[in-house]
């Protein structure tokens, strides 16, 4: 909706497992390889709108990308 993808900002890629299945659903952002997880909808918009567009990590969803599964 917000035209990132057909901008080629972004790309969006179905991963198999990430070794962090005990966390729950996985996003991660790169090139800064930030790992999220997230619960619903309103999670996933808010990663967009804070990290995407604006550049804030949302803390509250972060989760260490080396922690064992």
């Amino acid at each position: 909706e917000l035209g990132l993808v057909s901008s080629g900002e972004v790309r969006v890629n179905t991963a198999g497992c990430l070794n962090r299945c005990e966390l729950g659903p996985v996003i991660v952002i790169y090139p800064d390889e930030t790992w999220y997880t997230y619960v619903d909808k309103d999670d996933i918009d808010e990663i967009i709108e804070e990290h995407l567009l604006k550049g804030n990590k949302v803390e509250r969803l972060l989760i260490d990308s080396q922690s064992p599964c």
